[in-house]
């Protein structure tokens, strides 16, 4: 799988991404799977791993710094993502949005020693905090950049009004948005935040490629037409379903984000990138969900 650069400013990232958003707490067992996907991905071409404070309620970040210290692998040869900003109340029974400067500087010095690094190649606000002030949050954002501690930054779940605010009291560029894009949700599209990421000469990452395996389980009657298109458009590239959704999100100029536990699946979404969709084939999928 080959590198590519994320934005202008960089960073080189793999083709498809790895998150870890599935992941859960099971003490050394986690830390040996994680060991194994890692592995995995890396046997693939895929060097980028994708985090957040929160996951595993704040224990897969651990696992994967475990990782990191046996030095298995050097960590210059891999391209960590981390986020912050949805935290939990304080009883544990709901969610908020925090992009305050404290919250950011103390989940990238948390994260970072999780994780057993110096830095990180990308640090991400989760999402937009809408009693945030933008000026403070962009302060921050500047701040861990020039300390060394985030190399690049970048926004998820972001609209594009939200995407330009932040931008606009920064100096810096954002080099990306982690989007929620799949062909049984393409708003992404249709709402312009394709566009603008492009627009700012970056790369979109695609979360939830399968759209949380609906295209490839889902029985409800838009699901099961749309697998019937993909298989049939997969047969003349000698691909199956799964590679066949992966390859029309690359299409677009989209890096996803695989978050599956299991091997063939991560093997199906790394060899989605060996397939060249024609336009038409890609407009005759569009066109199943969003018909002209």
């Amino acid at each position: 799988m080959k590198k590519v650069s994320l934005s202008d400013s960089g960073p080189k990232v793999s083709e498809a991404i790895y998150g870890f958003w599935r992941w859960k707490d099971e003490g050394a067992e986690t830390t040996a799977a994680i060991e194994k996907t890692i592995n995995l991905c890396l046997e693939l071409g895929i060097n980028t791993f994708d985090h957040a404070d929160i996951y595993g309620d704040f224990t897969v970040e651990e696992h994967f710094g475990k990782v990191i210290k046996t030095k298995s692998f050097k960590r210059e040869d891999i391209v960590l993502f981390s986020k912050c900003g949805i935290r939990k109340s304080d009883k544990g029974d709901f969610k908020y949005y925090d992009t305050s400067k404290d919250h950011i500087i103390n989940s990238v010095n948390g994260s970072l020693k999780r994780l057993n690094t110096d830095y990180l190649d990308i640090f991400l606000l989760q999402h937009s905090d809408f009693l945030a002030d933008p000026e403070e949050t962009a302060g921050a954002l500047a701040e861990v950049v020039k300390s060394g501690k985030v190399k690049h930054i970048g926004v998820a779940n972001f609209s594009v009004f939200q995407h330009q605010l932040l931008a606009s009291y920064l100096r810096i560029p954002i080099v990306t948005n982690h989007i929620e894009l799949n062909l049984m949700n393409t708003t992404a599209i249709e709402d312009g935040r394709i566009d603008f990421i492009k627009q700012c000469f970056s790369k979109p990452l695609a979360w939830a490629p399968l759209a949380g395996g609906r295209i490839l389980d889902g029985t409800d009657e838009k699901a099961m037409v749309l697998r019937a298109k993909l298989e049939e458009i997969g047969k003349k590239y000698d691909a199956n379903i799964e590679q066949t959704a992966v390859s029309w999100l690359m299409k677009l100029g989209t890096l996803p984000i695989i978050g599956s536990l299991s091997e063939t699946r991560i093997r199906n979404a790394a060899s989605a990138s060996d397939i060249q969709l024609t336009n038409q084939d890609w407009y005759a999928l569009y066109q199943v969900v969003n018909p002209f």
